[in-house]
């Protein structure tokens, strides 16, 4: 078992969470006219499909979260102590996205902004909350998983993957709403073969075992786009019948076994490249922040497209001119440079260290969890709608489901020794006293 920083989960935590950005901030097709913002995706375009290969890497997250999860629920000091550390970490970083984005929507319409781009906005800022909804739930799953994995081993992801066919075969046969089960049965197979890189084959696959994992996951990718009622995009398309991602179908699953096995083929390149100094250092300034990058990218777009699109009328170039190519670098920088700014005002909640023992039972915390993930995938759903639409009938319902589950999650009390100096969870089955 893993017990020092695993290097390559920090390369693959990092890679996923820049393409998750670059993917999002490439996509956007723009023009505003008479108060309507007409929007589209760049990826799209004929042929831009095969992009959505490399560039979907929600299971790669997933990936890498199982055997971080592992390797920290190993260490805790127990389920109680550890469940209760993942659901405040998870949740800390959201609250000021909440708390600004509740302000803005009306900020913007006394601004005169047109309702039809407000409403894209205001969406566009609670999209992504999807992950944190589910990631929640398989984090509350994680204690039975992790026993389910020392008992069963590989039949666990396996009997997974099953269940996830299973379901698209009535999804696909007028039961569409039995396909959101997948959001469980996809994700946590993806998840628990984190664990197996931790505790199992895949952490000492060779490099030929490890392309030849990749070559089945993509060949089998392949299969089901050609024969099969899958699209070949793994991004929602606009307009498409089919979504391979909302909500997630096994292709997802398979195509986590082909980007999962790619990536451990080059390992030992990945790991020396993170023992570069410089490299190391950006691994870790993203590592700290990785939550706040991923929930802050997206309003960083919108502060860029509404100053550019909606401010100065600027129309984004056909996807794959030569305009387009020349101006992407600019758009990036710009969106990038926000980022920045919104990291310096609000990273800092996400990178307060946890000195304190929680004092929730194990149910209240499972309880406070399903109100997170509930208020969360609300917020996702319906986005952030002016209050002076209705308090009812917006965000406040959701803000308020979701801060109830934080909450909810118990106070943490601080564990001072001696010394008077906040110890560390780790620290605290040391001291006298305060052992459970």
């Amino acid at each position: 078992m893993h017990t020092s920083r695993d290097r390559f989960l920090d390369v693959v935590r990092a890679g996923a969470i820049l393409a998750v950005i670059a993917q999002h901030w490439i996509m956007p097709v723009l023009s505003y006219s008479d108060g309507h913002l007409a929007t589209g995706n760049a990826l799209a375009t004929p042929g831009w499909w095969v992009v959505t290969w490399l560039s979907q890497v929600m299971p790669l997250v997933f990936f890498a979260g199982g055997a971080a999860n592992l390797i920290s629920f190993r260490r805790a000091a127990s389920t109680q102590q550890w469940l209760a550390g993942r659901i405040k970490r998870l949740m800390v970083p959201v609250l000021p996205l909440m708390a600004v984005w509740l302000i803005v929507p009306d900020f913007l319409r006394g601004l005169g902004v047109p309702p039809q781009p407000l409403q894209v906005g205001s969406a566009i800022a609670a999209q992504l909350l999807w992950f944190l909804a589910v990631y929640v739930l398989v984090v509350l799953l994680t204690p039975l998983m992790v026993a389910a994995h020392r008992r069963w081993g590989l039949k666990v992801p396996l009997v997974m993957g099953a269940a996830g066919i299973l379901v698209d075969v009535a999804r696909f046969n007028d039961f569409g709403y039995i396909g959101y089960a997948n959001a469980i049965f996809v994700w946590v197979a993806v998840h628990q073969l984190g664990f197996h890189y931790v505790e199992g084959r895949l952490g000492s696959l060779t490099r030929r075992g490890a392309l030849t994992l990749s070559a089945a996951g993509f060949g089998v990718t392949a299969l089901l786009v050609a024969f099969g009622p899958y699209p070949a995009s793994m991004i929602g398309m606009p307009g498409a019948p089919v979504s391979n991602m909302s909500p997630p179908t096994v292709l997802l699953a398979f195509l986590a076994v082909g980007q999962i096995g790619l990536l451990l083929a080059f390992r030992p390149q990945l790991n020396a490249l993170a023992a570069r100094p410089g490299i190391g250092d950006a691994l870790g300034w993203l590592g700290a922040r990785f939550m706040s990058v991923y929930l802050w990218h997206m309003p960083a777009l919108i502060v860029v497209a509404g100053v550019t699109v909606y401010g100065l009328g600027y129309r984004t170039p056909a996807p794959g001119t030569v305009f387009w190519l020349v101006m992407a670098p600019a758009w990036f920088a710009a969106c990038g440079m926000v980022l920045f700014g919104l990291l310096r005002l609000f990273a800092h909640f996400e990178m307060q260290r946890d000195t304190a023992i929680a004092t929730a039972r194990v149910p209240q915390l499972v309880a406070a969890g399903l109100l997170v993930s509930g208020g969360l995938l609300g917020l996702a759903a319906h986005g952030f709608a002016p209050l002076s639409d209705g308090i009812a009938r917006g965000p406040v319902p959701w803000v308020v489901l979701a801060t109830a589950g934080f909450l909810l999650a118990g106070k943490q009390i601080p564990v001072v020794d001696l010394l008077g100096r906040a110890v560390t969870v780790s620290e605290r089955a040391t001291l006298p006293g305060l052992k459970r």
